[in-house]
């Protein structure tokens, strides 16, 4: 099927106010009389709260209000209500350095920043808990008296027959990753201003991805009716998760503005960042692989644990999604997943990009990878062997409505042409095979300079949405208001989701401007405010296939209201009337429209831009429509069908539907530095139908660079008293452009059936494959197997040096 702005690389909505400077970013607002507020954060990581001393800092200039947690309360809050376990500031014991006990608001920012150091507190310290292996072992402090043995969450499956098929395995492999914390590292730290007007109404301006969520938080914390509660996002310099949750600076910050009376703002420094983080936790992967001879799956037994930080957040749901995505994209019988996901004195982690799947999947393919060597099997020729395809269910129920994973991995191969590299850098890593082999399979392909290429290969597998809301709730995920013009030839999408430079904003009006037959230029959207409809948020990948469906659906309506309209003044069917290129034209040919265009000119006597078109324009059927109904609104809604198994924590995972993808990563390795260089990515996707071109290689192209910097640079460091050494981006390394290799992003296009269009998800799943094909391209370079990331020089120098003895 062809479309006229569909599939098409139309320029984003955004664009031009963004490369001008006119886009509007929560510090750029200010506020009459409005004041600042800073944090007092806790020195020490785990210890109890004996007393806090604000006179001080209340005889300070300029201060108008200072709280702590006698003044904000015990109301406990979190993400997922069954591990509510925050208060809006620390009551009686403090959990990691950063954790927030006090908040000033001042005429100022450097009046609140004074008066916060003039903050006395007396701690008594406790032993922190700081490794994430050892938090469960009986005797080590508790951090919270819920959760014993340091434990938030465990999840235990075991689905089909595992100890049933082990006999049948021709080869048995277990294999371990361990990864450090990391950031998302987005340019504009969170940002903050909070409004409590006369009437009692609070409006928060936030750099937030799920103002729905955000607003639904501040009135239950701060004890405000819902309907009183708006939470408004202004352009966002990028999320990627960690923006996904309310924070307490933006509790804070209204419960200031609440008792001044005043505008209150607060924009995080990047130290601040890295303290509230709530990014990617620690995972201790442990998988046991059993295959045929042929390499087919027979079963895989997956332990993880994952260190998570001081309280909940997503942490629930991390534990699960780390079990649960590894259901696919292969053909996958019989597994046992047993996670836990602890708690430490450390800032706590919560969702980011490909949310608590990257690294699980990073251990299993590269696993894969090693067995197709022992087995002397091509990894890629492997996988395909062992791939779903649509219509197929995965051991833990997730069905596949649409699958292109062959598709993915036969473009990647067939682009790079692998089948002739693969030959050539084939590595065997046999247990009968002496180390020294690697060493001499590394110089044997070595670039003459001291330097090895290997090539590497990895499939990824991701949720287009979560099947379900963060609370137990039959709300619809999201609905959309599209309001035309009521002078005719303009429309306005109003929505509740959040653009954080994603380019759902984009999307919304390619799909209005698509169904309604006109320029996307005659589209305005207007999204996240909480104001202006229901939508759970910029997460797990779910904007394009929900609320596009739901915006679908409402342009459909507004085209009904139009078309039958000028039908019923006509007087003829309005299944014979379609709209395309802003014109109304009829299946039946030409149609006598006088006594509307004659209407219409008569409205605008004088106008300069009357319509002469043969056909009826948009712009008078709108006009029309007006006169004869009213204003025309059109509304649309998205709720996933009734998804999910039959076992305990069957929700988590499920998904309207599932994209895949494929990436073959090339490098070259320093022998004598350890050094990597990224020489090519070539990736494909699978994101059902690609609603822009442009679009959907931008974010298979930033996934890439995540995964690149999670691989081989990205560590969060911590000293022995739970201090974070790098807090910013000169120390927290994140690959730059000069860092950046070519990258080679193929769509493929499976046509989805409960996506819009056929469309479906990319901003997360393409992750998922970079860090395994770049490692595995380093063991094909050198013989290196990674079992702790990143893998940065000083690592795999180690490892070279284990491999020659």
């Amino acid at each position: 099927m062809s479309y006229k702005i569909l599939n098409t690389r139309a320029p984003r909505v955004d664009a031009v106010d963004k490369v001008t400077g006119k886009a509007q970013y929560t510090d750029d607002l200010s506020r009459p009389g409005m004041l600042y507020c800073a944090i007092l954060h806790s020195p020490i990581a785990h210890g109890k709260i004996l007393n806090i001393d604000t006179s001080k800092a209340q005889k300070l200039p300029g201060v108008r209000a200072i709280i702590t947690g006698k003044e904000t309360g015990d109301i406990m809050f979190g993400v997922s209500p069954a591990r509510y376990d925050e208060t809006i500031l620390c009551i009686d014991k403090v959990r990691y350095v950063g954790d927030e006990v006090a908040a000033v608001a001042a005429t100022d920012i450097d009046s609140a920043l004074e008066a916060v150091s003039l903050i006395e507190v007396d701690y008594d310290e406790l032993p922190p808990v700081l490794d994430g292996l050892r938090a469960m072992e009986e005797g080590v402090p508790q951090i919270h008296e819920k959760y014993r043995r340091n434990i938030c969450a465990q999840v235990h499956w075991n689905f089909g027959d595992v100890k049933g098929v082990e006999a049948e395995a021709d080869y048995i492999r277990t294999d371990k990753l361990t990864t450090k914390m990391q950031d998302g590292a987005f340019l504009e730290p969170q940002s903050i201003l909070a409004e409590y007007d006369a009437t009692g109404r609070l409006t928060m301006y936030s750099s937030t991805q799920a103002p729905h969520y955000i607003q639904r938080t501040l009135a239950m914390a701060l004890k405000i009716p819902l309907e009183r509660v708006r939470v408004i996002k202004p352009a966002v310099g990028g999320g990627f998760g960690p923006k996904a949750s309310c924070s307490t600076a933006e509790l804070v910050c209204c419960k200031l503005s609440i008792l001044t009376g005043k505008p209150v703002k607060m924009t995080f420094d990047r130290e601040q960042v890295f303290l509230h983080s709530r990014a990617r936790h620690q995972f201790f992967h442990t998988m046991t692989t059993g295959v045929k001879k042929d390499g087919t799956l027979l079963f895989l037994k997956h332990h993880c644990i994952l260190d998570g930080g001081a309280y909940a957040s997503f942490g629930i749901a991390t534990v699960y999604y780390a079990g649960s995505l590894l259901g696919g994209p292969y053909r996958l019988k019989n597994m046992d997943y047993d996670g836990y996901r602890v708690v430490t004195n450390k800032p706590a982690c919560g969702a980011q990009r490909g949310h608590g799947a990257v690294h699980a999947r990073a251990l299993f393919e590269t696993q894969l990878d090693r067995i197709a060597d022992e087995l002397g099997l091509d990894p890629l020729e492997m996988r395909l062997r062992n791939v779903m395809e649509t219509g197929e269910t995965t051991c833990n129920e997730l069905y596949m409505s649409s699958l292109g994973m062959r598709e993915c991995l036969e473009a990647v191969r067939d682009d790079t042409g692998w089948a002739e590299i693969g030959k050539r850098k084939t590595t065997s890593q046999s247990k009968t095979k002496k180390v020294s082999r690697a060493i001499e399979k590394s110089a044997s392909s070595s670039t003459g300079n001291g330097k090895a290429r290997g090539i590497g290969v990895a499939c990824g597998f991701f949720v287009s949405g979560a099947g379900y809301p963060i609370y137990r709730s039959q709300t619809y995920h999201a609905t959309v208001v599209i309001r035309i013009s009521e002078v005719g030839g303009f429309v306005i999408v109003e929505s509740g989701a959040a653009d954080i430079g994603q380019g759902s904003d984009t999307v919304l009006a390619m799909i209005t401007a698509e169904v309604l037959g006109i320029p996307l230029k005659d589209v305005k959207v207007r999204s996240g405010d909480s104001d202006l409809s229901v939508d759970l948020g910029a997460y797990s990948s779910r904007t394009t296939l929900m609320t596009g469906s739901a915006c679908k659906e409402a342009a459909e309506d507004c085209r009904s209201q139009i078309l039958n309209a000028v039908a019923n003044r006509l007087k003829i069917q309005v299944d014979d009337l379609y709209i395309c290129d802003a014109l109304v034209k009829s299946r039946k040919g030409e149609v006598d429209f006088r006594s509307i265009r004659d209407e219409f000119l008569q409205e605008h006597k004088g106008f300069t831009d009357t319509p002469d078109a043969v056909s009826l324009t948009f712009r008078e059927a709108a006009r029309i429509a007006f006169i004869e109904r009213g204003s025309i609104v059109g509304t649309g809604k998205y709720k996933p069908p009734k998804l999910g198994g039959s076992f305990k924590g069957a929700t988590v995972g499920t998904s309207p539907a599932f994209g895949c993808s494929a990436q073959i990563a090339e490098v070259e390795v320093d022998l004598e530095t350890g050094e990597v260089t990224v020489l090519k990515v070539t990736g494909a996707h699978d994101c059902g139908f690609a609603i822009n071109r442009t679009q959907v290689e931008g974010q298979m192209q930033g996934s890439i660079s995540m995964g690149l910097g999670e691989a081989l640079m990205e560590e969060i460091m911590y000293d022995r008293c739970g201090n974070v050494l790098n807090t910013n981006l000169a120390e927290y390394k994140i690959p730059t452009s000069l860092d950046m290799p070519p990258l080679q992003s193929l769509i493929v296009e499976t046509i989805e059936p409960n996506g819009p269009f056929g469309a479906k998800e990319v901003g997360e799943g393409a992750i998922m494959p970079t860090i395994p094909a770049i490692l595995n391209a380093i063991r094909n370079a050198t013989g290196v197997q990674i079992t702790e990331l990143p893998a940065t020089p000083e690592r795999i120098v180690m490892e070279l040096r284990k491999l020659k003895g």
